[in-house]
């Protein structure tokens, strides 16, 4: 049985649309294919009637900015995301963790929006997005709404928006502003040969006093969904990042995470002794970022 046995190409995200309500349901959307195409080969995907191939969509490409935040297309790809002088100086944690997805062929045509829709645990780009408070951009035949990030994932790559009816454009990023940084760091196997064992994501904003005015930290794999660590943030939002407040915040981070044990990748108890570590080389790595300025492409 052929995997799947029709292919359109529409050029606007209205005529997506309407070829996904063409077959009810048995449809898929892709993009780049590096996770859609191996799931369906090894049987994690149902075959389907169309494939709909949302590259040719204009809007889905582009990376724009407005007077406060930052436009990103589903369809733009992570080899895009690092290039881009735009993104490089507004959202370094996203910079970051798109260049370590994979290898040069993957990110040459996988995309964010593939990424997120994926929705892993411990996606790369979707734990950077979280970190920045990104929005994301449904549409379906009644509309377009923005949506949360974090309201988008119902467990282990499902998500709360019907993937037969519904597309996600785009995402919404706010600016950086005078004294915030961000940054992604990953602990992995040879990069390429599989997933994190555990990552981190980091936006930070510093008072002029040296004290952490606001933070966000997104942690994978941190529980069934890409993980916000809500309560660590309240553990250092205000202080300063001695070694004495991550010490601490550590542990507040083990309490509130899911870490589990994956014979493919590392156990509980591992990444456990990883996740203080971790967490000293991101908030470092934001502190370092936040002087950190470079020119707009």
């Amino acid at each position: 049985m052929p995997l799947w046995n029709s292919y359109a190409q529409p050029t606007s995200v209205d005529d997506a649309l309407a070829a996904l309500a063409d077959c009810a349901g048995q449809t898929a959307i892709i993009a780049g294919g590096t996770d859609l195409l191996l799931d369906m080969q090894q049987g994690r995907h149902a075959p389907v009637e169309l494939l709909v191939d949302v590259t040719r969509i204009e809007e889905m490409s582009l990376i724009e900015r407005d007077a406060d935040h930052i436009f990103l297309g589903a369809a733009v790809t992570h080899s895009a995301i690092v290039a881009n002088g735009l993104l490089q100086e507004h959202t370094s944690c996203l910079v970051e963790g798109c260049g370590l997805i994979g290898g040069p062929q993957v990110r040459n045509v996988a995309t964010i929006g593939g990424n997120v829709a994926h929705a892993l645990p411990a996606g790369d780009g979707t734990i950077a997005l979280l970190a920045l408070d990104a929005q994301a951009m449904i549409a379906s035949r009644g509309g377009r709404t923005w949506k949360p990030l974090s309201d988008l994932f119902a467990g282990p790559g499902e998500t709360s928006f019907d993937r037969s009816k519904e597309i996600l454009v785009g995402f919404r990023l706010p600016l950086r502003g005078i004294k915030e940084g961000s940054a992604f760091r990953r602990v992995m196997r040879p990069q390429g040969v599989a997933i994190a064992i555990l990552n981190m994501a980091i936006w930070l904003r510093q008072a002029t006093d040296g004290t952490l005015d606001d933070i966000r930290l997104a942690i994978g794999p941190g529980g069934p969904v890409p993980f916000r660590a809500i309560l660590t943030e309240n553990a250092l939002r205000g202080g300063n990042a001695t070694q004495e407040a991550l010490t601490a915040a550590t542990e507040t981070l083990l309490s509130e995470v899911q870490l589990r044990t994956s014979r493919h990748r590392a156990t509980h108890a591992y990444r456990a002794h990883l996740t203080g570590p971790l967490l000293d080389r991101t908030i470092t790595a934001a502190l370092e970022n936040l002087n950190t300025m470079m020119p707009e492409s």
